[in-house]
Order: structure tokens, then C-alpha cells, then sequence
């Protein structure tokens, strides 16, 4: 599967983005679904995830009640609102793949088995 995330740029703080990643195959729906970012000079983290149903996601507490993951199957699109953005947001986003019936953790980035190239999330101040 290959992943291409867009809309990322620049946003004043307590502004809004929607980020969107889209699969090259079908396979898309049957995916697990997750976004992380990498701040520079940290180690990439977790954001949050959705399942392939779309009908359970999971977020970092620091993102929680701000971000909102979606994904249209019909489309082979997953989604990540962003909203209330601060400084501490600015990063590389990327989404990734991860197997269905993969038993890894779902925060960890090695669980999941492709990754789109990434798209930059700059929140000015």
C-alpha cells in the first residue's frame, strides 16, 4: 500500500488544519490506521488511530479533544483534523498502515507496515 499525506502548511496558533492521507489500493479499508509526528530533534510519536471500520480511535492525551482522526473507505482516505493548534504541534505529520489482524501495540511505529512520506505542520505563535 502506498500512503500520500497532504495538507500540511503554516497556521497561527489556535487555528485549524486537516490533514489527508490517501492509499493507492482498495486493501485501504481493511487497514488499521495511524498518524504520528516527529518534531525536530525528538523521536517520532504517536498521535492517534483508527480502526479500519472507522469505529474506534485512540489519541495521545496531548492531542486529545483537539484532533480528531476520520477515514472514508469509499474514498481510501483517513483524515486528521487538527484544531486549537499550538506551538508544541509543529512537526512532520505522517500516517501509516498497519496490518488488521497485526497484535502490536498500537502507539508504537513499529507496529505499523507502511508509512507515507509525511507532510510539515508549522504553528506559528
Amino acid at each position: 500500500v502506498q500512503l500520500q499525506a497532504s495538507g500540511g502548511g503554516l497556521v497561527q496558533a489556535g487555528g485549524s488544519l486537516r490533514l489527508s492521507c490517501a492509499a493507492s489500493e482498495r486493501t485501504f479499508r481493511t487497514y488499521h490506521m495511524g498518524w504520528f509526528r516527529q518534531a525536530p530533534g525528538k523521536e517520532r510519536e504517536f498521535v492517534g488511530t483508527i480502526s479500519a471500520s472507522g469505529g474506534i480511535s485512540y489519541y495521545a492525551e496531548s492531542v486529545k479533544g483537539r484532533f480528531t482522526i476520520s477515514r472514508d473507505n469509499a474514498k481510501n482516505t483517513v483524515y486528521l483534523q487538527m484544531n486549537s493548534l499550538n506551538a508544541d504541534d509543529t512537526a512532520v505529520y505522517y500516517c501509516a498502515a498497519r496490518f488488521p489482524y497485526s497484535s502490536g501495540n498500537y502507539a508504537s511505529s513499529s507496529s505499523y507496515d507502511y508509512w507515507g512520506q509525511g507532510t510539515q505542520v508549522t504553528v506559528s505563535s
